[in-house]
Formats: C-alpha cells, structure tokens, sequence
C-alpha cells in the first residue's frame, strides 16, 4: 500500500469517528429533548402568570416581584439554550486551562430537571477546583453521557454522587460519577469500552444500546492524556472516574514566585 494510500485511510477513518462523535452527541442531546421541553414549559408558565399579575396589580412591591420572577426565568431559559446550542454545534478541538467543577456545574444545568423527571437525586462534593487543559465541549460529552447512563440504570430512581478532586502528589485532577443503580456483571466490566459493546438494549427513543458511548468517552479522555476507570457491583452501583493532568490555572500562570 502505498503512502498517498494510506494516509487516505488515515483521513476517512478520522471523518468517520468525526461522524461518530457527532451522532452520539446528538443521540445525547435526544435523551433531553423530554426533559428540557417539560422545563421550558414551566419556565414560560412562570413568565405569563407573573406578566399577568404585573399588569393587574398597581402596588409597585408585586410589580417588581413579578419583574423579578420573569427576569430569573428569562436568564434560566437563556442559560439552558446557550449551553445547549453551546454542546450541540460546537466542533472545535481548542484546549484551554478549565476549571473542572466549573465543567460539571454547566453540565449539571442541562440534567437538572431531566434527573428530577426520573426521580434521581444528586449530590455533589467539590473537594477543589483543580484545573486540566481540556476541550470543555468534548469533557461535557464524556459527563453527559455517564450521566445519562447512570439514570439509565437506575429505572426507579435512586441517587447519583459526583465529585472533583486533585490529588496533587500524583498531579491529577478527578471527576467522580457514582450511581445506585443495577450496576454492571463483573464478565462484562472488561468489555465495556470496547465498540459496539453495549450491556443494554436500546429504550422505546432509541437511547442506549449503541456500544458506541463508553467507547468514544475513553477516546476522548485519552486523547487528553488522561483515564477513565470504572468499578461496579451488581445492585450496588457503579462508578466511574475520570483523571485528567493538573495545569496551573490561568489566574496564576503570570504571578512572580514568592
């Protein structure tokens, strides 16, 4: 085979997982749309219901509470809309020093209400705001698919665990994402990163049973130069880390040494 040969099959095989990573971000995105149409829907509710009380009432106090009410839902509704499109159209392969708490509170924002339509409750725990040179859209694909598998496995609620840490003495950052669910057979836990391995079937919306998910997610963290590790126990749960190289934060990177 000759070079121009294979240097061809270096740039399908790269459109390809291109396309890939593409769809099962949209596969994602497809997950939420129940959700997210439920949380506009209430957010427009609040809007006309204290639209109407302002123009009602001329006590200027329950005008500027409604005021108030309309502004808070506006600036929610933009901020679900921004992070979406956000996730949604982003393509770039940029890298920037991010604070990792900061990556998961923007993802959090997009689950919120798609977690409370499936009776999960989450809990999180910042330990520190360790920073990792990441590309924040791709990280984001990596949480919001372990996030919509972890409601995926808990098919009557439960509760969901997610925590960021740094360990400094290894000089990595960590994000932890701890479900209650079915968990995952201890046979099938060296195969689930392979492709198209899945260990369920897909629902009625066609979400899941791809085996692509997992298998992209470890691509990406890789390509950061980091892992992704996970332990599971059957009725228990699963868990699933993600260690990234600290980076100094940019507030920090022009301060002279003490």
């Amino acid at each position: 085979m000759s070079q121009q040969e294979i240097e061809k099959l270096q740039e399908q095989l790269a459109s390809t997982q291109e396309q890939l990573m593409q769809a099962q971000k949209m596969s994602s995105v497809g997950a939420l749309a129940s959700s997210i149409t439920h949380e506009f829907n209430n957010i427009l509710t609040t809007v006309i219901n204290y639209a109407k009380m302002g123009t009602r009432h001329k006590d200027p106090k329950i005008r500027d509470k409604a005021f108030d009410k309309i502004l808070s839902a506006g600036q929610r509704a933009a901020k679900i809309t921004t992070g979406m499109l956000s996730y949604a159209r982003s393509n770039s392969d940029q890298r920037d020093p991010i604070d990792l708490v900061k990556l998961v509170e923007n993802m959090l924002v997009l689950v919120e209400k798609d977690l409370q339509m499936h009776r999960v409750r989450w809990q999180t725990d910042f330990h520190a705001h360790p920073f990792a040179d990441v590309n924040p859209n791709q990280i984001q694909q990596v949480l919001l698919n372990l996030i919509i598998n972890a409601r995926q496995a808990m098919d009557n609620g439960g509760q969901l665990f997610i925590s960021v840490q740094q360990n400094k003495q290894d000089g990595m950052g960590e994000i932890s994402i701890r479900d209650t669910g079915s968990g995952i057979p201890a046979e099938k836990l060296p195969k689930i990163f392979k492709p198209f391995f899945s260990t369920k079937e897909a629902d009625s919306q066609g979400q899941g049973g791809t085996g692509l998910g997992l298998s992209l997610c470890r691509e990406i963290i890789e390509s950061h130069k980091g892992r992704i590790r996970v332990e599971s126990a059957i009725g228990k749960g699963t868990t699933f880390t993600l260690r990234f190289p600290l980076v100094t934060p940019p507030s920090q990177m022009n301060k002279p040494a003490a």
